[in-house]
Order: C-alpha cells, then sequence, then structure tokens
C-alpha cells in the first residue's frame, strides 16, 4: 500500500489479488470463438492459443470459487432482432470474416465454451458491444458487492479483452490481465496489443494468482 494525495492506493500484486472486494471476469469464452467447431474454428484460424488460454481459465475459476472470489461471466451476443445492431456496428462485425452471425443468442455458439461451465448464481453478462461495461448490467453487479478490483482474462485480445480492461479503468476498478489466459487470432495481434495494455495494467500468470488466493486463504485458516 503507497498514499498518493492522502489517499491509500493499492500496490503490489498481492493487494491487488487479495479475495476481498476482487471478481474474476471471463470475457467471452465461447464457443464461437473458442471452440474447434465454433465460428473462428470454422474460418480456419489456428485454436491452439485460444484452447490453452481456455485450459488455464479452468484452473483460474476453480480457484476462484475456492477462494470464494466472484466469478462473472461474459458473452458476446448477437441478437435475434433484425434492428437490434445498427448499420456501423453490422460493417465492424463483418470486416475481415464471412457473416455478421455469430454469438446468436440462443445459438450453440453463443454457449459457454466446455470445460468452463458457470455455477448457479454466478452472473452471466450479455454484451452487445466489444466493452463489457457497454449497455449492461456488469458494473451495477460489482459495486453492488463492493468490487474494487478484477482480475480479467477470455479473448479476444486486442478487442473485447483490451475494450473490458479500458473500461474497467475509466470506471476506476483495478486491473489485473491474466496475460497467459488471453489469446486472439494470430500471435502478432495479441503481442501488440498485450504490449500497449502492459503499460497501462498489472499482469499476472494464472499460476501467480491461484499461488495468491491459496496463501491468502493459508493466512485465513481456512486449509
Amino acid at each position: 500500500m503507497q498514499t498518493i494525495w492522502g489517499k491509500p492506493v493499492l500496490d503490489s500484486l498481492d493487494e491487488l489479488i487479495a479475495p476481498d472486494r476482487l471478481a474474476l471476469v471471463v470475457i467471452d469464452m465461447q464457443n464461437d470463438f473458442c471452440h474447434r467447431d465454433g465460428y473462428y474454428g470454422r474460418l480456419g484460424i489456428d485454436m491452439g492459443d485460444i484452447e490453452a488460454a481456455v485450459a488455464r481459465m479452468h484452473d483460474v475459476v476453480r480457484a476462484a470459487r475456492a477462494a470464494a472470489v466472484p466469478v462473472i461471466w461474459i458473452r458476446q451476443t448477437l441478437l435475434q432482432e433484425a434492428l437490434a445492431d445498427s448499420p456501423s456496428w453490422l460493417r465492424r462485425r463483418t470486416r475481415g470474416t464471412l457473416a455478421p452471425e455469430w454469438t446468436l443468442a440462443g445459438d450453440w455458439g453463443h454457449e459457454i465454451c466446455a470445460p468452463l461451465v458457470p455455477e448457479p448464481g454466478e452472473p452471466i453478462v450479455d454484451k452487445h458491444r466489444s466493452s463489457a461495461f457497454v449497455g449492461t448490467s456488469l458494473d451495477l453487479i460489482l459495486r453492488s458487492q463492493g468490487i474494487q478490483k478484477l482480475v480479467i482474462g477470455g479473448v479476444v485480445t486486442q478487442g473485447c479483452v483490451e475494450s473490458t480492461a479500458r473500461d474497467a479503468t475509466f470506471n476506476d476498478y483495478y486491473v489485473v490481465m491474466l496475460n497467459d489466459c488471453v489469446a486472439t487470432v494470430s500471435r502478432e495481434l495479441h503481442e501488440a496489443s498485450m504490449l500497449c495494455q502492459s503499460t497501462r495494467y498489472d499482469f499476472a500468470e494464472a499460476g501467480a494468482v491461484i499461488g495468491g488466493w491459496e496463501r491468502h486463504a493459508a493466512a485465513a485458516g481456512r486449509v
């Protein structure tokens, strides 16, 4: 902890990932983005990095539950209604793709990708833009639980992950990026985005965060 302009400011990674006032936010790890039979897989994209990020996130989610850290699931969602999206957003969705019909609400591609499975009571926030804060209840959910710190991971790096992380800081949340639980469609895009984000957010690997939660549990006498 340090003091800046008379205000206490969390400083160390241990403070930032301490389970109190913390939530884990899992972004868009859905079949269309993460499964080989999903939209990205059908485009012929190499799914190796994304699948590895999903596997590591599975470990983080289990550890979060054990540490009593709330898990919040974010889903990119295309609404069924024809008038749901603006022309500008439809143009953005179709750039570099075959069609805009991915993560359609109610479809298999919209579902969270196995082995990730939301448990009853864990919020699932459907979003319609890159940032999970735009037009959703995410900020209300976080503030109603007194959350001040976020551990974030998901897909895709340069899109919804980076957009959500930026808006989280704009809304005065501390952000820790799970740098090995984040992936996208190409290594170059991933590295470029992560370089930009490294100038703004704290990074930590899944193992370090899980280990930190285990230490906090041990100190509290829960293990």
